[in-house]
């Protein structure tokens, strides 16, 4: 299996929102760059099979990103479990449940998806292992996903993989 982890891109800023930190959308700058990403992810990435997404706006906006830039079979299914409130470790009975030859890609925050990774390679939390706004990361798994058995294929920040799109 393959995991590729998506950092939403660029929302409003939380001072200048009034509503739920929850319902904070993508700035158009956000979108725009967070779709120039996807599309370097084009360029490197397997073909998706599964998509992911924490329920929080900013995070759906970017799924919907990978999803009109991929060709997705599936749905994209929201998950609780991409939510900070959750342990990174929480998303580990969802992944086992999907085929050993998925590509799954799972969008949401920080610090928890840097922490997901650092579970996923290291089977511990590394502090300061982070990706940047519409940044991703892809870890490798030779059968189902455990914690600490995966390997890190690559770590890309949203310039380089805007970079990728012009390849």
């Amino acid at each position: 299996m393959k995991c590729i982890l998506v950092r939403h891109g660029t929302a409003v800023a939380r001072e200048d929102w009034l509503g739920l930190d929850s319902e904070r959308p993508l700035t158009r700058e956000g979108m725009s760059k967070t779709r120039d990403a996807i599309e370097g992810l084009l360029n490197i990435a397997d073909q998706p099979t599964h998509l992911l997404s924490s329920p929080y706006t900013r995070a759906l906006e970017t799924a919907q990103i990978v999803k009109d830039v991929f060709p997705l079979g599936g749905n994209m299914h929201v998950c609780q479990e991409l939510v900070l409130t959750h342990s990174p470790k929480d998303i580990f009975p969802i992944l086992t449940k999907l085929p050993e030859d998925a590509c799954v890609i799972c969008v949401g925050h920080e610090p928890h998806l840097g922490q997901l990774a650092a579970m996923m390679i290291s089977g511990r939390y590394i502090p300061g292992l982070a990706l940047k706004k519409a940044g991703a990361c892809a870890v490798q798994f030779e059968e189902k996903p455990k914690v600490g058995c995966g390997w890190l294929d690559w770590w890309l920040r949203p310039a380089q993989l805007r970079q990728l799109r012009k390849v």
